[in-house]
């Protein structure tokens, strides 16, 4: 084991004993919600995970390691400090280094779980190629450990602010697979389908394990995409929430906001112009990830 890996004693049984076990980012708590709300939300994923047969790991760094598996003072810390830094791999080395507390991104998630030799990751949505990304050349990091790592990750698709024609386009030419779990569309975050459709549909946990299997053990590197719509009755209407997307968008380029600030800017411009909705949509969306992702966990150690 990597020397700044730590484990927590359940997960690092769990690994050793093969159950079930699956990778939990972080930065979707420091980030994503206001304490207390994002505790409640850490722990409701955590409970999800457990009754559906497998062991949950959250990740994050901390006092200069990467800590696999939080305790609930862990979860509390991360949610509630000021000047959590969200940590790409870009961020590894400064984090690390410098003890610095950080959240894990999608990639970072990946590239933790990989090294603790996790094969499954829930988390929201992931990120991808922006819109306008043919002049900004703004593509999410989260593409390119899909493309290497042997992960499978659990999404509600790509976040439904970037050019989900072009994300498809990107994992197509990495080689990286796009499951549709009992669907034939690709989910688009709030909307449980957009216009696209997903490479194979697939319908039980394990068929979708098998594959993961199969690939692996020829010795094929890279992720596999397992996409899973958002529950119909917390889906949000995909043509109304693109007509947001586009104003939010055209709003932000005339405000000139790029880069990393441009994500949580349209989220929050996308939860002003739903109401609100858009973040009970993000709240299902991650707990029907949670369990999915417990089944492919337990159906993938059977074999």
């Amino acid at each position: 084991m990597n020397k700044y890996i730590k484990l927590s004693k359940e997960v690092s049984d769990a690994l050793k004993n093969n159950k079930p076990v699956v990778a939990l980012e972080s930065t979707i708590i420091s980030h994503g919600m206001p304490y207390p709300d994002n505790v409640n939300m850490a722990n409701k994923v955590e409970a999800i995970i457990r009754e559906n047969g497998a062991v949950p790991a959250t990740i994050a760094i901390m006092d200069g390691f990467i800590k696999v598996g939080l305790t609930s003072d862990e979860v509390k810390r991360i949610a509630s400090e000021k000047n959590v830094i969200k940590v790409s791999k870009r961020d590894l080395g400064y984090a690390l280094s410098t003890k610095t507390l950080g959240a894990t991104t999608v990639s970072a998630t990946m590239i933790a779980a990989n090294l603790a030799g996790i094969k499954v990751f829930a988390t929201g949505g992931i990120g991808g190629v922006h819109r306008g990304a043919e002049t900004t050349f703004d593509i999410s990091r989260d593409l390119e450990e899909l493309a290497d790592l042997n992960v499978a990750v659990v999404c509600a698709g790509a976040k439904s602010i970037l050019d989900l024609g072009l994300t498809l386009e990107y994992l197509e030419t990495k080689g990286v697979e796009v499951l549709g779990y009992k669907t034939d569309k690709l989910p688009a975050f709030y909307s449980s389908a957009s216009n696209f459709d997903v490479l194979y549909r697939m319908d039980t946990p394990k068929d979708i394990a098998k594959l993961m299997d199969a690939k692996w053990s020829l010795g094929l590197s890279g992720g596999v995409l397992i996409t899973n719509p958002i529950p119909e009755e917390h889906s949000l209407d995909y043509d109304k929430i693109e007509k947001i997307i586009s104003d939010a968008v055209k709003e932000a380029n005339e405000n000139n906001i790029l880069g990393k600030e441009s994500t949580p800017f349209l989220l929050a411009k996308v939860k002003d112009l739903s109401e609100g909705k858009s973040l009970t949509a993000n709240l299902e969306l991650v707990y029907n990830n949670a369990k999915l992702a417990a089944l492919v966990a337990s159906e993938f150690v059977k074999l």
